[in-house]
């Protein structure tokens, strides 16, 4: 039962982690207004597709993740 524990403080840690970016998201100034993000702004309606942002992002998110495959492996 123990690895469920230290399973559960872990992902417990990262949403916090999570909401903690969350709360400055809206200050990067860049994130967001990338070429190739689409927004189709209308008289009732607004449509914001991150491409560029969304592939930056997966990017970091994999090296983040590689790195620490790389240094956790025994």
């Amino acid at each position: 039962m123990a690895p469920f524990g230290k399973i559960l403080i872990l992902v417990g840690c990262v949403i916090a982690m999570v909401g903690f970016i969350m709360l400055f998201l809206d200050r990067i100034p860049f994130l967001g207004k990338l070429p190739g993000d689409i927004v189709v702004k209308r008289e009732n309606f607004q449509i914001y597709v991150p491409l560029t942002t969304g592939v930056i992002l997966s990017i970091l998110v994999s090296l983040v993740f590689w790195l620490i495959s790389v240094f956790t492996k025994k």
